[in-house]
């Protein structure tokens, strides 16, 4: 009877918030963004899309394929966090890439080779994992918010998809250079390695959010 409107829907520990990706995902989902929706069902499913954009990114750390000559694997996470943010928008696009990394940051194996901790952010990798975030929202920005009845061009959407693909290497490259030592080792292995992959993920995430903005598009607006 006593908890908050936050920690009755979270039930996260107490200070599992300090982080700025748990933060940021509670600001969207609690103070107004989700949960202060005037209808209470589109709040629910809301929450439902987020959490499933989230799951989806988690997921994706189960089928990684590690370089012997990089720290950074190649894997399928960062498909879906642009398709987070091709699909749900910039709000939700992003909060469901913070869902993820907060739950990384409390220890739950949702990062590549299922890892997870606060500590994976200093590590030669951090710097990708906090793209994550930046991608999902610049794909969010630049695809647009979605809107029942109207249709996105497929240009704009491939536009936004390599958009948040680009976006995850620069605080990806900064990161890795403090474990490498020099910038072009550090874009030897946090990006030239993976052009080509990210270019198939960038249409494959296009491909997709087309139909899916479409079916979402009655409950992210209203």
């Amino acid at each position: 009877m006593g908890k908050s409107r936050g920690e009755a829907v979270f039930l996260l520990p107490p200070g599992s918030f300090d982080s700025p990706f748990c933060f940021w995902y509670r600001f969207y989902m609690v103070d107004g963004t989700i949960l202060g929706q005037k209808t209470p069902k589109k709040a629910i499913i809301r929450l439902t899309l987020t959490a499933l954009f989230a799951s989806l990114i988690a997921g994706g750390t189960f089928i990684g394929i590690p370089l012997p000559f990089s720290p950074v694997p190649i894997v399928l996470q960062n498909l879906f966090v642009v398709l987070a943010g091709l699909v749900l928008g910039p709000t939700l696009g992003s909060a469901a890439a913070a869902l993820f990394l907060c739950a990384g940051a409390l220890g739950l194996p949702v990062f590549a080779g299922a890892g997870g901790g606060i500590a994976r952010f200093a590590g030669p990798t951090g710097g990708f994992l906090i793209g994550y975030f930046f991608a999902a929202l610049t794909a969010g920005l630049a695809a647009g918010q979605p809107r029942a009845g109207k249709n996105t061009p497929f240009r704009r959407i491939i536009l936004a998809a390599v958009l948040g693909f680009l976006v995850v290497y620069i605080p990806g490259v900064i990161g890795l250079f403090r474990f490498v030592g020099s910038w072009p080792k550090a874009f030897a292995a946090g990006i030239f390695p993976f052009l080509i992959g990210d270019t198939i993920k960038s249409l494959i995430a296009a491909a997709a959010a087309g139909r899916l903005r479409r079916a979402v598009a009655d409950h992210l607006n209203g």
